[in-house]
């Protein structure tokens, strides 16, 4: 166990930086919600790696850190007013708006993460390791498991009101469009991409550009303010 300390101690890094931002922002702060929904798979992911849940414990603390780094980098820029990428402005933009429910905020963030960081987490990753894109599979479906079963209690947290009410309330139908597993799948196939065309640096880049404004449209719907 000794032989891991200093390895996780980035993963210990990030969780502290979440939990800073947790104490710190207003609980109904829309950037608020969603790091209380991160900060439960990071540590989720931890306790994982802790109990040799990931075939390569490397490899899993590599890619949980380059993942959440892209979170904290657009949190730091927007803290000293600079703008974030395009997939994560509609979260800052309306975090406190009051027509704005709190699963809305959650899954936007989520969409943010999931659909433009999580395939260039995958892309910094294999450059840190040196390895290939396949070499991170289980890793990657391991932490993306994670994330999917957590959604199932997420939307049921902080869904209000009785089964039968929810039917008819327009959250239901906004966010059912809106699928994490299909996210997922995209994502993988993204990096892929960008890892095959990391020798054509031009190509990749209009990709990405394009990638985290689709990604911010799509932030951008799941916000729609909705009536009481």
């Amino acid at each position: 166990m000794a032989r891991y300390e200093q390895v996780l101690t980035p993963v210990d890094g990030v969780i502290s930086r979440m939990r800073a931002l947790d104490a710190a922002l207003p609980a109904r702060d829309g950037v608020a919600v969603f790091n209380r929904v991160y900060l439960a798979v990071t540590e989720a992911v931890d306790r994982g790696i802790d109990a040799g849940r990931f075939p390569d414990a490397r490899a899993a603390i590599a890619l949980d850190v380059r993942f959440a780094e892209r979170y904290l980098a657009a949190v730091d820029a927007v803290s000293g007013e600079r703008p974030p990428p395009a997939c994560w402005r509609p979260l800052f933009q309306f975090r406190h708006h009051p027509g704005v429910r709190p699963l809305q905020f959650a899954l936007a963030g989520i969409n943010a993460h999931i659909g433009h960081d999580l395939a260039l987490a995958v892309v910094d990753t294999c450059r840190t390791l040196a390895c290939e894109p396949g070499d991170l599979e289980d890793e990657f479906d391991r932490v993306g498991d994670l994330l999917v079963s957590l959604e199932e209690r997420i939307r049921e947290e902080l869904t209000p009101g009785p089964e039968l009410l929810r039917i008819a309330d327009p959250l239901t139908h906004l966010l059912g469009a809106w699928s994490l597993e299909r996210a997922r799948d995209a994502a993988w196939t993204t990096a892929r991409a960008l890892w095959a065309l990391r020798r054509l640096p031009d190509v990749a880049g209009e990709f990405t550009a394009g990638l985290d404004t689709a990604v911010g449209f799509a932030g951008r719907m799941l916000l729609t303010p909705l009536p009481d």
